[in-house]
């Protein structure tokens, strides 16, 4: 089997729902032929591989280990869903202490054991928080780092195909920018339904301003919503989407949905948030966001809300004030 690469590709919290999920995706979407797994739960992890084992793939060399430099040493490639995971009842917030320190041990260890890495997709929640603790954490640049916060965007792509019963294909360019969470900006000027503008149908029969409101309300709630009918939280988009961006900086497809990026532009500073970006072999780059004034208007505040985590995660002393982070790392300005 031809693969993107050769070089070795981590999961870090392989044996959990996502983590196997990832794994398999990674190995079926041809990424590379040097894949290891890691999980602190030996026994949970050793049954991932040998599931995988079993499937019979062909053209990889599949590895597992329950230690930590073993599983960063000589990686150029990390996809990280290593936090706990979200149940009932529970906000993306609901999991900042203790996701937060997951997030400090593991950019302490990149930097230790593996500081050559190309490029790390973090996606435990809350995402933008726990990416942001690994980039200042393991010296990495910018470019390096990403999260996961495509999921709002490809929800409001569903929510609006179901809406006008069409297929997805026929729903393009829907974004959701800022946090990945209820707080975040959904746009409509960008979107685009059976080649209409969806901001000329908003206000209209086929989607009144009403019918708008609830689809932004499910988007923002859709991962709540996977919990209610599952019964667990949402595994195999969150599996998928963070493979297509790791294979993109690979040197794969381009990624199609806006990512979690750091951001220090002058309006938003010092912050990790959905934005636009182009993911490629040599990392993230920034591209411009436009909206209507209400949309930025609830950018600006989204970013309130990170901000707010932020300082949180400082004021627990997880993280330093802003003013010593080009001390921790210097590629942050």
């Amino acid at each position: 089997m031809k693969t993107l690469t050769d070089e070795k590709l981590t999961i870090v919290g392989a044996a959990g729902m996502i983590g196997s999920n990832m794994a398999q995706t990674a190995i079926m979407m041809g990424l590379t032929s040097n894949l290891c797994l890691y999980d602190p739960y030996a026994p949970g992890l050793e049954g991932v591989a040998e599931e995988l084992f079993h499937c019979g793939f062909e053209g990889v060399n599949i590895t597992f280990t329950s230690d930590i430099k073993e599983a960063l040493t000589g990686v150029k490639y990390i996809v990280n869903s290593g936090g706990a995971a979200r149940k009932a009842g529970m906000t993306r917030e609901d999991l900042l202490k203790g996701n937060a320190a997951i997030a400090e041990e593991f950019g302490k260890n990149v930097k230790k054991y593996c500081p050559d890495v190309k490029h790390i997709v973090v996606i435990f929640n809350p995402a933008d928080i726990t990416g942001l603790i690994t980039l200042l954490y393991s010296g990495l640049k910018p470019s390096q780092v990403t999260t996961l916060a495509a999921l709002d965007s490809t929800r409001l792509r569903s929510e609006l195909a179901k809406h006008f019963g069409i297929s997805m294909d026929l729903v393009n360019n829907c974004r959701t920018y800022g946090g990945h969470g209820e707080q975040m900006a959904v746009y409509a000027s960008t979107a685009e339904v059976n080649g209409k503008k969806l901001t000329d149908i908003i206000g209209t029969a086929d989607l009144t301003k009403d019918q708008w409101t609830e689809i932004q309300a499910k988007v923002t709630k859709g991962g709540a919503n996977i919990i209610a009918l599952r019964g667990r939280s949402s595994f195999q988009s969150p599996s998928y989407v963070s493979i297509e961006m790791i294979a993109a900086a690979m040197g794969g497809k381009p990624f199609r949905w806006p990512a979690g990026a750091y951001v220090s532009n002058g309006k938003f500073d010092h912050i990790m948030m959905a934005w636009e970006t182009s993911i490629t072999k040599d990392g993230v780059t920034l591209k411009d966001v436009k909206g209507t004034p209400e949309e930025d208007a609830a950018l600006a505040k989204s970013y309130e809300h990170l901000c707010a985590l932020r300082d949180e995660v400082i004021a627990m002393g997880v993280l330093p004030p802003v003013s010593e982070w080009h001390a921790l790392n210097p590629n942050i300005k």
